[in-house]
């Protein structure tokens, strides 16, 4: 395992220890029924690092930020950027927990079977209700603005374990950022008179000979 992959299992560890709630296990299915329904009820907590994909692609314009306690300031998620009515997929097989509006925005809040309730904020269209069976990479809606108070267009993409949130970074897989890379040109040097290479004193090169073997 690799010290960045050890550090990131051991902080969602620690956040599994805070975490006050069970954790959400497959029920029994109903008679005539093959697929499987969530609920909390055991503890099923052991979410992998890198094991879900991103629910947009583009580049994150906000990090997570930790709260201070479940009351405090902070950013619990983070933000990716995306034009406005992106199509927005589940990041990861669940079960939708919420689907609907929240103070005139709309939102969707999926739990997950490794203990984890991912949630999708100030959307401009959703397509799922809650109860719904999803998979990963199904289209569960389109984004929105984000933030009121930011400009560009973002989904802001959060993750908790009961009332513990955590930096979904730890859960994504790595993302090509080939295409989110912007290089800049260097300037170009002064025009005038070029400068010679600085020659190496007389006595430094004596001593070089020296140390050169025969």
């Amino acid at each position: 395992m690799t010290p960045i992959r050890t550090r990131i299992t051991a902080f969602l560890l620690a956040s599994l220890a805070a975490a006050t709630v069970t954790g959400l296990a497959p029920a029994p299915a109903a008679t005539g029924s093959s697929q499987p329904h969530w609920h909390a009820s055991s503890r099923l907590l052991d979410p992998v690092p890198g094991s879900y994909s991103w629910p947009v692609h583009g580049p994150v314009i906000r990090p997570f930020t930790p709260p201070s306690d479940p009351y405090g300031p902070g950013h619990r998620g983070i933000d990716i950027g995306a034009p406005f009515g992106s199509d927005l997929l589940a990041a990861r097989d669940g079960v939708v927990a919420f689907a609907g509006w929240v103070g005139g925005s709309l939102f969707i809040s999926i739990d997950h079977d490794d203990g984890v309730r991912t949630t999708y904020s100030w959307l401009s269209e959703i397509d799922v209700r809650k109860g719904d069976l999803v998979t990963r990479g199904q289209l569960i809606g389109r984004t929105g603005h984000g933030h009121p108070d930011v400009a560009e267009p973002h989904l802001h993409f959060g993750a908790r374990i009961g009332s513990t949130y955590i930096d979904p970074m730890l859960l994504l897989e790595p993302e090509d950022v080939t295409g989110l890379i912007r290089l800049a040109l260097l300037d170009e040097p002064p025009p005038g008179p070029s400068r010679p290479p600085e020659r190496l004193p007389q006595r430094a090169l004596g001593w070089a000979r020296a140390r050169r073997p025969p």
